[in-house]
């Protein structure tokens, strides 16, 4: 389990982007499960939308794509610090199911389904109570800082 401050070694995202919370369990080479706690205070609340509250489909894929980082990092042995980086390339049968508001916790997950020399590709869901809010395959691409 890695919390906020063990994510800084993994993450170079930072607020306002930085989009999971913590680490619940992790499989190195095979699947990680994470969340983030969805409150009122994220900015994006404030356009989006106005007396409707929603998070942001894209940020949820970004949440997913941020956990997937994690994994990648962790079954190549590497870090940000050590110059490597892993870029989202694109996403792939991505579907959302269920509105997510302030209040909510996503619950992430992330599957590798291949791992490439410089690519990797994930099979991810994101829950809010045990009900699926999103799907979407996610493709990260090696490169440096």
């Amino acid at each position: 389990m890695k919390d906020i401050t063990e994510l800084f070694d993994f993450l170079p995202h930072r607020y306002p982007f930085l989009l999971v919370d913590r680490v619940l369990e992790l499989s190195v080479g095979e699947s990680i499960r994470g969340l983030k706690n969805v409150t009122m205070n994220e900015n994006f609340f404030v356009g989006h939308f106005p007396g409707h509250p929603i998070m942001p489909g894209v940020l949820m894929v970004e949440a997913l794509a941020q956990l997937s980082g994690v994994l990648a990092y962790e079954t190549k042995n590497t870090r940000p610090a050590d110059g490597a980086a892993y870029y989202l390339g694109g996403t792939n049968k991505t579907r959302f199911k269920k509105p997510v508001i302030p209040g909510d916790q996503l619950i992430l997950h992330s599957r590798i389904l291949a791992d490439r020399s410089r690519l990797m590709k994930f099979d991810c869901a994101a829950f809010v109570e045990e009900e699926l809010v999103c799907t979407s395959e996610i493709i990260l691409m090696e490169g440096v800082f």
